[in-house]
């Protein structure tokens, strides 16, 4: 029922999954892509794709309604003077990393769009992020299923050796006491 879900919905979640916060998703999608229900190169496509899609939205909101943004939702604003501060350091790589600092993945392209960076470098630089982010966290989640698999073969053999320990016992146990009985007799 999951395979089928995944593989019917999965893409798809990538891509919804991307435009925010997508993080879980694409360790997930990467489990899957492990697991043979969806194809790598294709869950790294859709998701680097959507995020910079996502991220470029998220900037041009900053850009014309930053003001009204902050106004709403007041927690922007304390992310503000640290987006600053990345962008006074090196603003192509503080474009690229702010996709991957906790808490910035949204508001850090609406913080950008507020501070004046031009639009055609935010446009470059996020596609980096993307095109490094993307195959990084599916990757982790490739790797977890690698991991998972590798456990489980590990599991099954300390199964099967346990089983093994557990028959000698008792066929230890069942020996000693038929010979005990057979004293007694």
């Amino acid at each position: 029922m999951i395979e089928d879900f995944v593989r019917h919905y999965g893409y798809a979640a990538v891509a919804l999954g991307a435009l925010a916060e997508g993080e879980t998703v694409l360790l997930v999608a990467g489990y899957g892509a492990h697991r043979g229900w969806l194809q790598w190169p294709l869950v790294v496509m859709v998701a680097a794709i959507a995020a910079t899609l996502g991220d470029q939205v998220f900037f041009f909101l900053g850009r014309w309604y930053g003001p009204q943004l902050i106004n709403r939702f007041p927690r922007l604003r304390r992310g503000l003077p640290h987006v600053e501060r990345l962008l006074q350091r090196g603003a192509p790589w503080a474009i690229v990393s702010v996709r991957f600092l906790y808490g910035l993945r949204v508001a850090g392209p609406i913080l950008i769009g507020m501070t004046g960076v031009a639009p055609w470098r935010f446009v470059v630089f996020n596609a980096i992020g993307a095109l490094i982010w993307a195959p990084l966290i599916v990757g982790l989640g490739w790797s977890f299923g690698a991991g998972m698999v590798q456990l489980a073969s590990r599991l099954q053999q300390g199964e099967e050796i346990l089983l093994l320990v557990a028959s000698v016992a008792a066929l230890i146990v069942w020996g000693l006491w038929r010979r005990r009985h057979r004293t007694e007799v």
